[in-house]
């Protein structure tokens, strides 16, 4: 079995390592006025991208939780955190986008404490067993995407659930494609992939009773957990 504190450590170092290749690869795109390759731009743009590297594993290596070591690599990576009445203000106002840009989509926003979730209702998001995006729905979470990534001082946790028909094996599946989904488009649209976790809980959190059809519609949804990253 691999220890957590291995598995970090392991992690932090591909990841530094995955961006610091992408640093020192390729060509220079960029000349001076007499044709010859302006060394110094490429210089600049590779030593901020080996920067970002080093910051990110260093915040994956230090926290005590998953969301701490997560909180502090996002900082390593430069995303701005929020402190004192400034968490609450920005929620405020993210909050406020959220719901004038959803309005009337389906999509439900609630709010406990500064954290935001978004209820994505399986009957508008996905076709009955399925994991592709129905295309109706791109405009309604298109909304959603322009305002996380204006509001990008935030960790964006998407879990997919599932009612309770079917096997573990295959709700649980189902339910982290799904969180995949939603997440690759908000990527798509913009959204930093380094704020997005997803996670598939399958039948475990039900929301209504899943012995009726209505009951178990509702336990069908994605999840997008809105969560202030605090210094």
């Amino acid at each position: 079995m691999i220890r957590p504190a291995t598995r970090n450590v392991a992690l932090a170092l591909m990841t530094a390592a995955a961006l610091t290749a992408c640093a020192t690869g390729g060509s220079y795109t960029q000349s001076d006025q007499y044709g010859n390759p302006t060394q110094q731009q490429n210089k600049t743009g590779r030593n901020a991208l080996i920067g970002t590297a080093v910051g990110v594993a260093a915040g994956l290596l230090s926290g005590n939780s998953a969301t701490e070591r997560r909180q502090h690599a996002m900082i390593g990576a430069g995303i701005g955190a929020l402190s004192g009445a400034a968490i609450g203000q920005y929620q405020d106002r993210q909050e406020r986008a959220l719901r004038e840009r959803t309005a009337n989509t389906g999509i439900d926003v609630s709010r406990d404490g500064d954290n935001l979730t978004l209820n994505l209702p399986d009957g508008i998001t996905f076709d009955f067993g399925k994991s592709t995006l129905k295309p109706q729905f791109y405009s309604s979470l298109n909304g959603v995407a322009s305002t996380l990534a204006e509001y990008n001082q935030t960790m964006i946790e998407v879990v997919g659930h599932t009612d309770s028909i079917g096997s573990d094996a295959v709700n649980n599946r189902l339910s982290k494609e799904r969180a995949d989904s939603v997440a690759a488009y908000l990527t798509a649209q913009g959204v930093q992939g380094a704020r997005i976790e997803t996670l598939g809980a399958g039948k475990a959190y039900p929301i209504a009773d899943n012995s009726t059809d209505a009951g178990r519609a509702q336990n069908r949804r994605v999840e997008i957990r809105v969560i202030p990253l605090r210094q």
